[in-house]
């Protein structure tokens, strides 16, 4: 039998940390997150890490273990999650993976082999190098000139996964796709107990994005933004998290902070549609409806007794 895991995602700002939390402490077990933002350390405001308040006594694993600016991929996190989720199921507890990385969240369910040698740097650079120097549109020609298909399926502005196509095939000599589906499992690692949390409503969901926002920048967003950027360290994965890279130019002087606002809140909404998309693709789901906090206790009982049903108690 397959070992349980109880996930629970959504869009930013829907209260999927809340109900984590609440149901942690219910089920006296741990959090593993699954935010690809949230494992950096002192990246914190910007990405709506829960502090020690928030997190009530729940022991959270894969938050601060690497420094922002160091390259972090999604193999890595699978392994080091993974060993998370072994070490709590192993004290006879089910861990619960809270997060809004949905790539993050497949990766540790899945438990899949991941495409080429991800610490093999020397292609990564070569084809950054390419960009930089040619620009986008070279290297997706490049791309299209290999494997016509990603080419297709990846836009020319996502230079991170143009390079990565273009790594696997330099090291595999196959397509990205060849290499996966040659690699992949025959059925994921885990039987995942799939909760997502969203408002009824689109608006409300916008609604409360933007007040997180001015919450954040209320919290000092502005200030902890500022010393990554002086550190260097807004560089990589952690320079393209959203929070910090749209606060840069009013760091630089060239935007007003209220544009910069509004330009993060605008790029805050656009994030949460991915993951909704994301999210409605998978057919596993158990769709939470959170419109009002009086709405919480139902919520948390609607995931008791789903929970009940697949051999979950407490």
């Amino acid at each position: 039998m397959k070992q349980k895991l109880i996930c629970i995602a959504g869009p930013t700002a829907s209260g999927k940390t809340a109900l984590s939390i609440a149901l942690a402490k219910q089920l006296d077990t741990e959090i593993i997150s699954s935010d690809s933002m949230q494992l950096y350390r002192g990246m914190d405001i910007g990405t709506a890490k829960p502090d020690a308040a928030e997190r009530d006594g729940v022991v959270h694993h894969m938050f601060d273990v690497a420094d922002a600016g160091e390259t972090f991929s999604v193999a890595k996190y699978q392994q080091m999650a993974d060993a998370c989720a072994q070490d709590i199921l192993s004290r006879g507890k089910i861990p619960i993976v809270c997060g809004g990385t949905g790539l993050y969240l497949d990766a540790l369910i899945e438990g899949s082999v991941f495409s080429g040698d991800e610490t093999n740097l020397e292609a990564r650079e070569k084809y950054n190098a390419i960009a930089r120097e040619q620009g986008a549109h070279a290297l997706h020609e490049m791309l299209r000139a290999v494997d016509p298909v990603s080419a297709q399926r990846i836009h020319e502005n996502n230079v991170k996964r143009v390079v990565r196509a273009l790594e696997v095939y330099d090291q595999t000599g196959m397509t990205i796709n060849e290499w996966n589906a040659k690699n992949k499992r025959p059925e994921p690692k885990y039987d995942a107990i799939l909760f997502a949390l969203c408002p009824s409503d689109r608006q409300m969901l916008y609604d409360r994005i933007d007040r997180r926002v001015d919450q954040m920048a209320e919290q000092g967003l502005v200030a902890e933004t500022e010393r990554l950027w002086k550190s260097g360290k807004l560089i990589g994965t952690a320079g393209q998290a959203i929070g910090y890279k749209e606060l840069v130019p009013y760091l630089e002087g060239r935007e007003s902070l209220e544009i910069c606002l509004d330009t993060l809140k605008r790029a805050s909404r656009n994030y949460a549609k991915r993951q909704l998309t994301w999210l409605r693709r998978d057919s596993r789901v158990h769709w939470l409806q959170y419109d009002a906090p009086e709405d919480f206790s139902g919520i948390l009982q609607q995931v008791t007794e789903i929970l009940s049903e697949r051999g979950v108690t407490y």
